[in-house]
């Protein structure tokens, strides 16, 4: 690793609190490497140097350094046993759900809890927190407008009864939208929320090094109330669950023993 991206690692840790260390190096230094000469500095210190004085360049940086590709019901096979499986066993106990969408991007996978739980369980008490350590897609998903694209997984029923369509875009119910609080949060840095019913982080942790999903995945854990449910993404299998007091449940649900 060259001392002027070094530097640059040291440097952002200091100014945001963002520890670059325990993202995969690799990766990194090629995804911020590729911004950078995108924007014409030469070196890491001239960047860090520019990010510092400009916000659009530090909001771009920000955005570039999480993965905001997203949209509802993604791995459509999941999502149902979520609604035939995972739900109903977790209403077993409660009337109440506490459900948080963590690293939530532009607000796909928080609301798309909140239409399974509108349709499917309509009766039944429910608050989404969703967080993600972008301000910007935070800003997005607050808005709830997104293309026919984002919505190709949804069925045509939901589609039709919670979104409305102008100008080739679908803007979500606002009945919808009041289930779903949105929150700036670093996974590798803030306290968590704790108490929760389940907890949604899908295809985030593959850019983290082993130390820093050992972390995070503790942290579900603590989060998490007894029998609560942790739902990961396709790529994110915990090999030894019980290493962190859960169990497999399903493919990519993980149960709190106690």
């Amino acid at each position: 690793m060259s001392q002027d991206y070094i530097n640059f690692v040291s440097d952002i840790k200091r100014k945001l609190e963002i520890d670059l260390t325990l993202y995969k190096e690799t990766q990194m230094k090629r995804r911020l490497t590729s911004l950078r000469e995108k924007r014409g500095y030469l070196s890491f210190k001239a960047y860090f140097k520019a990010i510092s004085q400009d916000e659009l360049l530090l909001n771009e940086f920000l955005d570039r350094i999480t993965i905001n590709v997203s949209e509802f019901y993604r791995n459509p096979k999941r999502w149902e046993v979520m609604q035939s499986v995972i739900l109903p066993s977790l209403l077993d106990n409660a009337q109440k759900l506490t459900i948080w969408s963590a690293a939530c991007s532009t607000g796909e996978e928080p609301y798309s809890i909140a239409l399974m739980m509108k349709e499917h369980f309509p009766n039944i008490e429910f608050q989404i927190l969703a967080t993600d350590i972008d301000n910007m897609v935070l800003a997005r998903a607050k808005k709830g407008t997104y293309t026919e694209q984002s919505l190709k997984e949804l069925p045509d029923s939901i589609k039709h009864k919670f979104f409305k369509q102008e100008s080739g875009l679908y803007h979500i119910d606002e009945e919808v939208k009041r289930h779903v609080r949105f929150k700036k949060h670093d996974l590798l840095a803030d306290v968590y929320p704790r108490n929760m019913d389940l907890i949604v982080c899908r295809n985030v942790l593959i850019y983290f090094t082993n130390e820093a999903k050992n972390i995070i995945y503790q942290n579900f854990s603590d989060s998490l109330k007894r029998d609560g449910v942790l739902f990961v993404g396709s790529t994110e299998q915990i090999f030894s669950p019980d290493k962190y007091n859960m169990s497999l449940i399903d493919t990519f649900f993980y149960q709190k023993n106690d």
